[in-house]
This record gives structure tokens, sequence and C-alpha cells, in this order.
């Protein structure tokens, strides 16, 4: 089956149906290709009892996104990512595919692994959000500039190479800043499997 054909079945079915109308529901527009581009992505937990379902239907959720309606301000929960892919913007698939990332990130902080400034916990947009949104302190070592790590982190996560002064200073900035700040963020944000 060709991209093309998955898309065309993909829309026949119920989730989709289900999803459209509820998004048509609670926008200004009429008809699904405006109202999808009327929607942000709001916030997002992550659920590890899988015990949610997304408001088309689909069950066992781990992500749960809340959008919000530009416009009109309506929101809709839950939604899943497999939903946020259907409205076939990349603006919201980027924006869901970081927010993922940031709750791996947070599990290999509380399961004590080893991190590096490497692609398997960071990306280029992940260091981005993470600047975005305060996740570098002003400190001494920066001169009370955070950006400066940033442009670090992201300097750094683009070498082939670091030496062992580089590494040390990323896994102080992912230590110090960025580990207690996420565990601030997303510290109601995680439903727990018992």
């Amino acid at each position: 089956m060709s991209g093309g054909e998955y898309m065309k079945a993909n829309r026949n079915s119920a989730y989709y149906q289900n999803l459209t109308q509820r998004v048509i529901d609670s926008s200004e527009s009429d008809t699904w290709e405006s109202a999808a581009l009327e929607w942000e992505i709001f916030d997002c937990e992550e659920d590890g009892t899988l015990e949610a379902s997304c408001i088309c239907g689909k069950q066992n959720l781990r992500y749960l996104f809340t959008i919000r309606n530009s416009v009109n301000e309506n929101m809709l929960y839950p939604i899943g990512s497999s939903c946020i892919k259907k409205f076939e913007r990349a603006d919201l698939n980027e924006t869901a595919s970081v927010r993922e990332q940031l709750f791996k990130l947070l599990h290999a902080i509380e399961n004590n692994s080893f991190l590096t400034l490497s692609s398997e916990f960071f990306s280029r947009k992940l260091l981005k959000h993470l600047h975005e949104i305060g996740a570098f302190k002003p400190t001494q070592y920066n001169f009370y500039k955070p950006e400066a790590d940033y442009q670090f982190m992201l300097n750094m996560f683009n070498k082939r190479s670091r030496t062992l002064k580089q590494e040390k200073k990323a896994t102080a900035i992912i230590l110090n800043s960025i580990k207690p700040f996420l565990q601030k963020l997303l510290q109601n944000k995680v439903r727990r499997s018992q």
C-alpha cells in the first residue's frame, strides 16, 4: 500500500472520523482542512498506566496531549500522538516529538542513566526548546548568561568528538541545570503504573 493509499484508508477509519468530528465541532471552521489550522499543542502528560483513551476512541495512550484552539480558546483532551500526526502539520509534529523527548529524558534521569550529550537523549530541537522554556540557569560559570550554556551545548552536540573538559562541562550542565528543571517541570505530569 502506497503512502497516499494508506492515508486515504486511514481517513476512512472510525478513529479518524471521530477525531475530525470532535475537532470541527470545537473549531470556528466547518471543514477539517481549515479547522486543523486553528489548533496548537497546549500541554502534554505521560500516562504510564496506559489507561487513557484519545477523543478519537483509541485506547492505551502513553502521551496525552491537550490542544487549544487559537481562535476560540476551546480545548480538547486527551489527544494521542497518532492523532496529532493526522493534522498533517510539521509544527505540531515537531512540538509533539519534543514534548515526548522531555519525558524520555526525565526517565533517563530518574533511572540514573549515564547521561551524555548524545542523540540517544538529546536533539537540536530539544536543546532549543529547553533554552526557550528556561532550563539553562544563570550561574557564575556562564557569567549569569544562560544563553552561553545553551550555545555551548548546541556547539558540543554538533561536534564529532569532544575533549574531556568539554564532556565534563556538558555533564555538569545536564546535572545542575537541566535535571532539576525537568524534575520540577514534569513532577505532576506523569501517571505512574503500579
